[in-house]
């Protein structure tokens, strides 16, 4: 009887579909580590995750996912053929007032078929008195600038329909979110200080390796909405800044101190933008050796960082400057990591270790790897991961022509 219990409430969870970025393993780690209830379903091709949650999933929820592109929620009842879309459109947008928006986000149906159903949608709401428009075509859905723009993700001046066929299964939902293009491009390009020298980490990034680490340290806070997240590789302040959108309160420092005060100057520029006020959510930035002990007033609940990825590489590195950098790399990992087991027991570690491509296969770092059990700590990764790809309990991030990648290691210290 139990589990049939467990049959009936799995089922009634609400059905979502998810859009993934470039990189949808990640993301798909990504989502099962934000979610605490996520259930997944089914992955459609390479960028297309049906999953089940109790939660309420919004654009609020969605701008701190970055590797996620859109979300969308299953209509109920079931839409059983695509001639029922005109029909299950005007139910969705018949209280909007005035002039009504509509788009479709196709998944496996042929555009002659999508093209079809514009057509037919248009003639349907002409049929109920009301005029209408539609953005996107059938081969390309509207951007996500534009869905918010017209009001489609609030439902106040219409929706977007998406239709997902795999065999012969049909799910149909509207989209319920969608990332904000611009404000990560006013953050990543607009903010005050930049340093293009070294790899810059994208905020998109750094969204989901503070997911990461929120999930890490949820062992300990749960699902408290605020935590104090730090950061011993700042840099300029990417990581930082993200948490302050989440008003989650910052430690921050780096071995520059030029690095650090262009974290000190991009905080202050958030707080600005933001409208976050220091005595509502705190931060503090300084200069100093990730490999000395920290000497903090308050104990993290995480540690979030991108540590040192080394010179940026135009083309694949040579063999012998790979094994170079990998040797200052285990260096600086294994004085790092055994630093913050000293001064830091206890705290959870989310952090991003450089990957090397080059002519003759990839180069990472075995050696601190290898000791991570001697130094205290063990790896943990979420369910949803798919081991087959990176061959360790990890996640690789790499961009198209980059030759420096990101290995994702996340850690829990064994000993307390």
């Amino acid at each position: 009887m139990e589990h049939d219990s467990e049959e009936r409430y799995a089922t009634a969870m609400p059905s979502y579909c998810a859009f993934l970025g470039h990189q949808p393993h990640i993301s798909i780690a990504e989502l099962s580590a934000a979610i605490p209830d996520f259930r997944m379903k089914k992955v459609l091709g390479s960028s297309v995750l049906l999953f089940e949650s109790k939660s309420d999933i919004k654009t609020a929820e969605l701008n701190t996912l970055g590797g996620t592109v859109a979300i969308a929620r299953k209509i109920e009842p079931d839409v059983t053929t695509l001639d029922d879309v005109p029909d299950t459109l005007w139910k969705e947008v018949k209280g909007v007032t005035g002039k009504i928006t509509f788009g479709l986000r196709a998944y496996n149906v042929p555009p002659a078929r999508v093209h079809d159903l514009y057509r037919r949608c248009k003639g349907a709401l002409k049929d109920h008195g009301r005029a209408s428009r539609y953005v996107g075509t059938e081969r390309t859905p509207a951007a996500s600038v534009l869905l918010q723009d017209t009001g489609l993700l609030d439902g106040s001046h219409g929706c977007e329909i998406v239709l997902l066929r795999d065999d012969d299964t049909l799910w149909i939902g509207r989209t319920v979110a969608a990332q904000d293009v611009n404000a990560y491009a006013k953050r990543d390009m607009g903010k005050p200080v930049r340093d293009t020298r070294i790899g810059l980490l994208p905020p998109k990034l750094a969204q989901i390796l503070l997911n990461f680490g929120h999930w890490l340290a949820r062992g300990t806070v749960g699902n408290a909405a605020s935590l104090t997240v730090f950061d011993p590789f700042c840099g300029t302040g990417v990581i930082p800044m993200e948490c302050l959108l989440r008003r989650w309160n910052v430690l921050a420092c780096d071995l520059s101190l030029k690095a650090a005060n262009g974290c000190e100057k991009n905080l202050d520029w958030i707080r600005k933008e933001h409208d976050i006020l220091k005595k509502d959510v705190w931060s503090e930035v300084w200069k100093q050796d990730a490999r000395k002990p920290f000497e903090l007033k308050k104990k993290p609940d995480v540690i979030v960082t991108e540590s040192t990825l080394g010179p940026t590489l135009e083309k694949p590195a040579a063999l012998r400057l790979a094994q170079t950098l990998k040797a200052e790399g285990e260096e600086l990992q294994e004085e790092f990591l055994r630093n913050v087991a000293a001064t830091l027991p206890g705290v959870p570690v989310a952090a991003m270790w450089p990957v090397w491509f080059t002519s003759k296969g990839t180069v990472r770092l075995e050696k601190v790897w290898d000791r991570l059990h001697t130094l205290g700590f063990r790896v943990a990764i979420p369910a949803a991961v798919d081991l087959e790809i990176t061959g360790r309990p990890t996640l690789l991030y790499r961009r198209p022509g980059q030759y420096v990648g990101r290995e994702i290691i996340l850690l829990q210290q064994s000993k307390k």
